[in-house]
């Protein structure tokens, strides 16, 4: 079963992206705090990671850029969603790595769909 990992500090956020994957049959993995990101990334290993952008302490471009620069994580797809919606922040999340840039508001089910896309394209 892939396992998804959710990085945002927005409980509510969180909740409701757990609740769609996982009725998908999906494993989910969630993450209030950036500082522990990449510490739990390499723990968990997850198949794709679905961070916000604008979180305390550690922003979402920061943690995304640890994550490619390290050879053990660098494969894993990233998906960032994120409030974020101007031109400019998209170009540079995209410059960072990140594979499908996701502004907020955004449909549940249309995150999965994108999900499920990618994840059968491994």
């Amino acid at each position: 079963m892939p396992k998804i990992m959710v990085i945002d500090d927005e409980p509510f956020i969180l909740m409701m992206i757990e609740d769609k994957l996982k009725r998908a049959g999906l494993d989910v993995v969630t993450l209030r705090e950036s500082t522990r990101a990449v510490e739990k990334i390499k723990q968990e290993k997850p198949d794709l990671i679905i961070l916000d952008w604008m979180m305390p302490e550690i922003s979402g471009i920061e943690i995304c850029k640890r994550i490619k620069q390290d050879p053990e994580l660098a494969d894993i797809p990233v998906f960032m969603l994120t409030a974020k919606g101007q031109e400019d922040d998209e170009k540079l999340g995209l410059s960072c790595g990140v594979e499908r840039y996701i502004t907020k508001p955004f449909s549940p089910r249309g995150l999965l769909e994108l999900i499920l896309e990618r994840l059968g394209n491994r």
